[in-house]
């Protein structure tokens, strides 16, 4: 055999081998290639991604890089060198590589659709529509995309064609379709059943990770042995839910071991959750197969997956099997429809006993509300006037501090006939980017409300944004995706959240939160009541200020702001899982 027909044929079995899901052996036979023939671009290339399909980013890396130097005009090795950018989390370079890589090969739909989510990442939702745009123009059936189209469209609440496209999207999704990712329809649909389908078709087009083989129970440990999984573990909304509970546990009972894949900022968050853990490791640089290596060797005998299918996850942790219980909590609102996660803590409220079947995973129902809450959330002394936030001196202040996204043109109807029948009345919105706001104020004007009506709040420290609360009147929820750590912000605040409860877990977090808070009053049966219970309160000032007071005795008497009881409650369901394990 030649030496040209020797590497043809390693060159081969190399991709074969990484075909079928055979990395490591795969590097194997690719060296054998590089040994004989150094300079050759494809196999550096081909080397790079069973680096990057064993978790070895960094090698993965200087492999692509040497590829390129070898041959700096293959526009694939640009695409892929961005994928393993991106699963770095290094997000400006990889959109280089991908914009690198279209100016080489302008029409290749995948590098297109890369591109996209990364503009998608980057919160640069119009520029992500128009990539979007252009990956389905040349090729109209490619995977998951659509939904990421009407999100980013949602993101800028730019709502012309939106119904359209909805239906359209929930028609090829009921047929089985991949046109979008599970975590899109959360955020979307309040439909559970299509959600669960969805999840489990996304999990089912993954290929399989095994590489550990199963797991099995641990000798008993004096302490039951947490690990706390996420990207968020600094100034996030899950750390500012969740940092009092990691101090809060039973030390007795329980070790705590948070497994940090995000950025390490050292900021004041992220400092007190390493107090408040006995061991808080950085696994930014470790594979998926790696940090599940590390759980096992550490022994750890429920991992709790903070992030659920949200940007930044890590999936593959999980399905490399950390540890002998896996369980998914407060990160994701959804089930994540992949057989390997096995609870979800939530309550009775948010899912229900008649709702259970929506779920792949067993579900965990808490005494109270699943959401945790952390009683030392400090508020700003700063006291903020109405002129220097853009609010009219006088007159009442409707608030929603969601994400732009989650404003439905139904919901939107709903409130500008709020505002249409309080005279005066003003809705307070976050202003996420510039284009939502023109938008919603043109959507306002089409609805015979001035656009002026509305004010938009800029993105402020957290502990500031909590003060200026002060000054709404009434929180206005949204369908189908609740206010979460929104809806628990106003309330400790002491601000009212109207909400009206729908089908799935996304759609009836606040109404957990202030059924915890024990505020019925503020669950509406339909919208319609949610309409008319809106504008009672706004034209009744007595009736507001009586819920007020009941809020304000509430507030540290009641199950939602009490993280002790919530530790004690959580430590219970972990404590049932343990024994709820096979016996060795």
């Amino acid at each position: 055999m030649t030496t040209s027909d020797a590497l043809e044929t390693l060159y081969s079995r190399g991709v074969e081998l990484l075909n079928l899901h055979q990395p490591a052996a795969a590097v194997d036979v690719l060296r054998q290639g590089l040994v004989m023939d150094p300079g050759n671009a494809d196999f550096h290339h081909v080397m790079g991604l069973a680096l990057a399909a064993l978790g070895q980013r960094a090698a993965a890396l200087a492999s692509y890089d040497a590829a390129i130097r070898i041959d700096p005009y293959m526009a694939v090795i640009y695409l892929n060198r961005g994928v393993t950018l991106h699963e770095m989390g290094r997000l400006t370079e990889a959109l280089d590589n991908f914009t690198h890589s279209i100016t080489l090969e302008p029409n290749n739909p995948i590098a297109h659709a890369n591109k996209a989510t990364i503009l998608s990442e980057m919160r640069r939702p119009a520029e992500a529509v128009a990539s979007l745009d252009r990956a389905l123009q040349l090729k109209p059936t490619y995977p998951f995309l659509r939904g990421l189209r009407l999100l980013n469209k949602m993101v800028t609440c730019d709502w012309i064609g939106v119904d359209h496209d909805f239906a359209q999207l929930l028609q090829r999704a009921e047929r089985g379709e991949q046109v979008t990712a599970p975590w899109v329809l959360v955020g979307l649909a309040d439909k559970p059943a299509l959600q669960r389908k969805i999840a489990e078709a996304w999990a089912e087009s993954r290929p399989a990770r095994d590489a550990l083989g199963p797991v099995g129970t641990y000798p008993h440990h004096t302490r039951i042995k947490l690990g706390y999984y996420s990207a968020d573990f600094y100034r996030h909304a899950t750390t500012y839910l969740i940092a009092e509970l990691f101090e809060r546990h039973d030390r007795s009972k329980f070790e705590v071991i948070a497994f940090s894949f995000g950025a390490q900022t050292g900021d004041d968050m992220q400092q007190r959750l390493i107090a408040g853990c006995d061991r808080f490791i950085d696994v930014r640089m470790r594979s998926e197969p790696e940090i599940a290596a590390l759980s096992r060797e550490l022994e750890i005998d429920i991992a709790i997956d903070l992030k659920g299918l949200t940007q930044g996850h890590r999936l593959d942790i999980f399905a490399h099997r950390a540890a002998p219980i896996q369980v998914s909590y407060l990160g994701y609102p959804s089930t994540m429809g992949v057989p390997y996660m096995d609870y979800l803590v939530a309550d009775d409220v948010v899912i229900p006993a008649v709702a259970r079947d929506f779920y792949t995973e067993r579900v965990v129902a808490l005494p109270s509300s699943y959401q945790v809450n952390d009683r030392k959330r400090r508020i700003s002394d700063r006291t903020f006037s109405r002129t220097e936030l853009g609010l009219p001196e006088t007159g009442f202040v409707f608030c929603s501090f969601n994400n732009n996204f989650k404003i439905t043109p139904e919901m939107f109807d709903i409130w500008m006939r709020i505002l249409l029948a309080v005279d005066g009345s003003v809705l307070w919105l976050i202003e996420d980017n510039g284009a939502a706001a023109r938008n919603l104020r043109r959507e306002a004007d089409r609805r015979g409300v001035a656009g002026d009506r509305l004010v938009f709040a800029g993105r402020i420290a957290p502990d500031e944004h909590l003060s200026r609360h002060r000054l709404a009147d009434l929180f206005l929820d949204t369908l189908p995706c609740n206010a979460h750590t929104t809806a628990s912000d106003a309330l400790w605040v002491g601000v009212p959240v109207l909400t009206c409860p729908g089908e799935g877990l996304a759609a009836r977090v606040a109404a957990s939160l202030v059924k915890a808070m024990d505020l019925p009053e503020l669950i509406a049966p339909t919208l319609k009541d949610y309409e008319e219970i809106a504008v009672a309160l706004a034209l009744n000032p007595g009736r507001l200020r009586t819920l007020k007071e009941k809020m304000s005795r509430n507030r540290l008497t009641t199950p939602l702001f009490d993280t002790d009881l919530f530790a004690r409650n959580i430590e219970a369901a972990y404590t049932q899982m343990m024994a709820n394990l096979p016996k060795a």
